[in-house]
């Protein structure tokens, strides 16, 4: 088996030696090279045609925001943001996601410690995810295009083919879909999330006469960086959640980093209830979560949408929401997700109602609510 080559640029001699210890540590990764700043990157990128780069933010010379833009433009490959945990760090590396980087990993600060073990771990798997990404996403995902206008389709009756891939079948829609019920969106997602979420919440008109919750698996302190980006970009309003505060129509609640994200009925108002509860499979936030607690809102359609990212979180939550009724659900497509794996497993319940490229899952958001 070929060995997934990697490039490690960092200004940093001890971080450009230590990444690279941890990843040659690996038998499955080789670090062909590395580079003290993104100019030298670009270089060296050119001369050593790696698999993966992982690339420092701050940088001087050519800072690694700047190099990423340039990387995707001319030599589009997957890019791992290594990333302090400062404001203007979280809020460098959420633009990075936007403009084409996989993922981001943190930086360990500090003295050696046994937490540098963690980061490890973390960074083997997510280098080894990376080398997975296919070129044609990158292009797809470093080309900035203007908002698009959907198209109309939509499908239903998911099945695996002979060779496993997944075929939809078109069916009609009825507009009078649950109209007199009040309506939820939720939205789960993980790897390439941030630039999708961009793509969906870009899209939504301010007067969307529905609460959005969302869950992107993100470490603490990156989230409010994530929703103030947004925020800006966005028609409607988007924020980090906060606990105890009343849920409103064309706000997009982003779970912080680090809580789970659920709701309860006060009155005739919702809240979000947020807590620390210990992490389910891995994630806190965890989408599993936030859909059963929507799931027991009788009195609110939902509409739930399962973007990219790996693993399955989401799709127990979503099997709870199918079994209370009063559900429409939103896969993304393989074809524009950096990471098929939580859609994947989605769609494999048979719950999934429509199949969407993240382009067009906007409109077809609007056309439930």
């Amino acid at each position: 088996m070929e060995k997934i080559k990697v490039l490690v640029v960092d200004d940093s001699a001890f971080m450009r030696k230590l990444i690279t210890d941890f990843l040659s540590e690996d038998a499955r990764i080789t670090v062909v090279g590395t580079a003290r700043n993104g100019e030298d990157g670009i270089k060296k990128i050119k001369e050593l045609t790696p698999d993966v780069v992982t690339l420092d933010v701050e940088m001087p010379v050519l800072d690694g925001l700047s190099a990423l833009k340039r990387i995707m433009m001319e030599h589009p490959i997957p890019v791992l943001m290594l990333s302090s945990t400062t404001k203007v760090g979280a809020e460098n590396t959420i633009q990075a996601m936007e403009a084409g980087a996989i993922d981001f990993i943190t930086k360990p600060s500090g003295s050696i410690s046994l937490d540098l073990y963690k980061v490890k771990q973390e960074l083997v798997e997510k280098v080894i995810l990376a080398s997975t990404v296919k070129p044609k996403t990158l292009i797809n995902l470093s080309s900035e295009g203007k908002k698009t206008t959907p198209s109309q389709s939509s499908y239903s009756k998911i099945e695996p083919s002979e060779e496993g891939d997944i075929i939809v079948q078109k069916i009609g829609f009825s507009k009078s879909w649950m109209q007199s019920m009040r309506k939820v969106v939720v939205i789960g997602t993980s790897t390439g999330g941030p630039r999708a979420l961009q793509k969906v919440l870009t899209n939504l008109p301010s007067d969307i006469d529905a609460p959005i919750l969302i869950v992107q698996h993100m470490p603490a302190g990156f989230t409010r960086s994530l929703a103030n980006r947004l925020n800006t970009l966005s028609a409607i309003t988007v924020k980090e959640a906060e606990h105890g505060e009343i849920i409103r129509n064309g706000v997009a609640y982003i779970a912080p980093g680090g809580q789970h994200l659920k709701v309860k009925t006060i009155g005739a108002h919702l809240v979000i209830d947020l807590d620390e509860a210990a992490p389910l499979n891995g994630h806190r936030p965890s989408v599993d979560i936030m859909f059963e607690s929507v799931s027991e809102l009788k009195a609110y359609a939902k509409i739930a949408v399962i973007m990219t990212g790996m693993g399955s979180d989401g799709t127990d939550g979503l099997k709870k929401l199918a079994i209370q009724g009063n559900v429409k659900a939103i896969a993304e497509s393989q074809e524009t997700c950096i990471v098929f794996g939580m859609p994947k497993t989605a769609i494999a319940t048979n719950y999934i109602d429509e199949i969407q490229k993240v382009d067009h899952i906007a409109e077809t958001i609007m056309k439930y609510v």
